[in-house]
């Protein structure tokens, strides 16, 4: 994808993994106390929240490792560094519910908030960087708007029809001042008929169905190429075009533009920025920032887990299949 920097719908540029040609990761930790492992039962020796007996196939053990999946388009003919066709997409959806995972947020991964998975099974995240229309697309049809089915958002929902459990937990890290439509889901007509007056609405849409809202800045800024004044208006203004979505939406979550970290690594999870027009001041505080990838990340109860750098899975080639393999061939997934 090139966005003007750097991200075109063609996708057919190839960018480094590491010094992607367009930007993409997240969030920071503030909460680090949220990170504490956990605590051991003095009567029982257990740990807290654990009961090690066997759920099905399953041990349960809280201090494995949690699959943060990251995506970028759905949909082309073929799968590519920054795209998945829409069958890949679909037969990933099917492989991590068959293998007994259920999807949360990353916010609900800070507070270790694992109610939406059931006992014996295990979480994933789903990470969708960069907010293309491919992600979430609408159709209109007789003046009535309608979710494409065909979309990422469309799979998603009709996948949850038809598979008990699957609920609308995953996070978006989106850009809104990207070129060639990727501007929340799309900014013209001239991008997959998308127009500009539906981007607010359906961020709205994201968060009010349950899904996190995640910054990735502004226009997918190669952070480490700038000074820190541009860097904090880039994630700043980011911030600040979420909230014109969702007035007092609490980000929390920053994805990394192509896994680059800003010269001032700090600033990736706390800044501001003063606007110079109105003289007004906009802050951020992440509480988790996620790299680009590096594999499965830690459990919140692993007392080497650092939200400030979440390590994720990128959806390229047979990759996600591979790391879930080495999970259950090693026995070192999350269980809960």
């Amino acid at each position: 994808m090139t966005f003007r920097l750097v991200c075109a719908l063609s996708l057919a540029v190839a960018c480094s993994k590491g010094t992607r040609n367009n930007e993409q990761t997240a969030g920071e930790a503030a909460g680090r106390a949220g990170s504490a492992a956990p605590t051991r039962d003095s009567s029982s020796g257990n740990v807290s929240g654990r009961t090690d007996t066997i759920r099905g196939q399953l041990t349960a053990n809280q201090t494995g490792r949690i699959p943060v999946l990251e995506y970028h388009v759905i949909g082309g003919e073929k799968n590519g560094l920054y795209s998945r066709t829409v069958a890949s997409f679909k037969a990933d959806l099917e492989d991590v519910y068959r293998r007994g995972y259920r999807p949360i947020t990353i916010a609900q991964m800070l507070d270790k908030d694992f109610s939406d998975v059931p006992a014996g099974m295990s979480p994933v995240v789903f990470v969708f960087d960069d907010a293309s229309p491919e992600q979430f697309r609408y159709v209109e049809q007789n003046g009535k708007l309608e979710i494409d089915p065909m979309s990422g958002v469309g799979i998603w929902l009709d996948f949850a029809k038809t598979h008990p459990g699957w609920k609308n937990k995953a996070t978006f890290c989106m850009l809104n001042g990207g070129a060639s439509g990727h501007n929340f889901f799309g900014d013209g007509t001239k991008f997959q008929g998308q127009k500009k007056e539906w981007r607010l609405q359906k961020v709205k849409w994201l968060a009010d169905q349950g899904f996190e809202l995640c910054s990735h800045t502004l226009w997918h800024m190669k952070l480490s190429q700038y000074p820190d004044a541009s860097v904090q208006e880039q994630i700043a203004r980011n911030v600040m075009g979420i909230d014109s979505a969702v007035a007092g939406y609490k980000v929390r979550t920053l994805a990394l533009p192509y896994g680059l970290w800003p010269k001032n690594r700090p600033l990736a999870w706390s800044g501001s920025w003063t606007n110079p027009k109105t003289g007004k001041v906009q802050s951020y505080a992440f509480d988790a920032v996620l790299e680009v990838a590096g594999g499965p990340a830690r459990s919140p109860y692993d007392p080497a887990f650092n939200p400030r750098s979440i390590n994720r899975i990128e959806a390229i080639g047979d990759d996600i299949r591979k790391q879930l393999d080495k999970l259950d061939q090693t026995k070192s997934r999350f269980v809960k």
